[in-house]
């Protein structure tokens, strides 16, 4: 396990990343967290915005009750600020949100009202510092995820197959398109650190075909490397089959079983990494407690496939999975942007 003890080195990375996000002398800086938070980035985004002489305040809220049937992994739905008017004033009169809630506010039903007012917010993810410091944004990846998010936005289907059997078929229009590279200096704009990421949230009845997850593929709302092949039949955005004999098939029937709801079947987002500083094997080298898991959603040439809450869908659920890829071929419209797990062209 890794110490939790305030670096030098750390107050530095969280001052650039902040640097990175627009932030100056004077500016008002919201720092949310929850009584359950990674509380040395707490303390670390405290001293990086004093550093930069920025106006920091503290916004903690108690960790509310748990109600949902199952844990809650990695969704980006924090239920922390539970619609409390007098928070997300706050926040919204803020130049940028530091949001080190446990699990972020990126789908919260909050964020909305946050952002019309010009906030902006960046996520931190919850992971111990040394891999929010591995993970630093670069300028190199900024326009190459929007060059990924400008070839999603024009084409009209993505196409994904693999040597394992992966043959799916993904509708986009109608899709809304996303894209993190770690920092933004945006009004009413939200991203997240560790960054690197493109992806898409389909309309309704816009993926069929099989996912199979091959050994060494990675279920990260479990933090877990497949031992043993999984087949996830998809027909009209929900998986309806799930085919495999071992632990890891019948983990994720449990998982998706436990919600007793239809849309925790159905896909979220479907996507790919573009961060070359991510690394697909970084789970070996951490205990779970000090590893959240962003950068594997973000290394370099995985497909991402996720299932639970998808706005755009009109699906609302607690249930979520992150499902990064190995070896897949993406096309957009005939055109392989992804060749067997590696970028292409101007992507890689």
């Amino acid at each position: 396990m890794l110490r939790e003890r305030i670096e030098g080195k750390w107050i530095d990375c969280f001052a650039e990343v902040f640097t990175r996000c627009g932030v100056s002398a004077g500016d008002a800086v919201a720092i949310l967290s929850e009584t359950q938070s990674r509380q040395i980035n707490v303390e670390l985004a405290e001293l990086a915005l004093l550093s930069i002489k920025a106006r920091a305040f503290h916004i903690t809220l108690p960790s509310p009750r748990l109600t949902a049937p199952a844990p809650v992994r990695s969704t980006g739905a924090s239920d922390a600020l539970q619609r409390l008017q007098p928070v997300v004033s706050a926040l919204a009169a803020s130049t940028l949100v530091v949001d080190l809630t446990v699990e972020g506010l990126l789908h919260a039903a909050e964020l909305p009202d946050i952002l019309k007012g010009g906030a902006r917010l960046l996520m931190v993810s919850n992971e111990h510092p040394e891999t929010l410091e591995r993970l630093m944004p670069s300028s190199a990846l900024e326009p190459k995820v929007k060059l990924g998010m400008r070839l999603l936005k024009e084409a009209r289907a993505m196409h994904v197959q693999s040597d394992a059997g992966t043959d799916l078929s993904v509708s986009l229009a109608g899709a809304r398109v996303g894209g993190v590279w770690g920092y933004s200096t945006r009004p009413g704009s939200v991203t997240h650190w560790p960054g690197g990421l493109c992806l898409a949230f389909p309309a309704a009845s816009s993926v069929n075909g099989v996912l199979v997850m091959a050994p060494g593929d990675v279920n990260l709302t479990f933090k877990r490397y497949l031992t043993d092949s999984v087949r996830l039949v998809i027909e009209d955005d929900h998986v309806t089959a799930i085919d495999g004999h071992g632990t890891d098939a019948d983990m994720m029937r449990g998982y998706f079983e436990a919600w007793g709801d239809r849309e925790a079947y159905a896909v979220s987002h479907v996507g790919w990494g573009m961060n070359p500083a991510a690394r697909w094997d970084a789970m070996t080298f951490y205990d779970r407690r000090d590893f959240n898991g962003t950068e594997l959603r973000a290394f370099a040439g995985n497909f991402l496939y996720s299932t639970g809450a998808n706005e755009v869908a009109g699906r609302h659920t607690s249930g979520h999975f992150d499902l990064p890829v190995r070896g897949c071929t993406i096309r957009l419209d005939g055109r392989a942007i992804i060749e067997r797990g590696r970028l292409l062209g101007e992507l890689a």
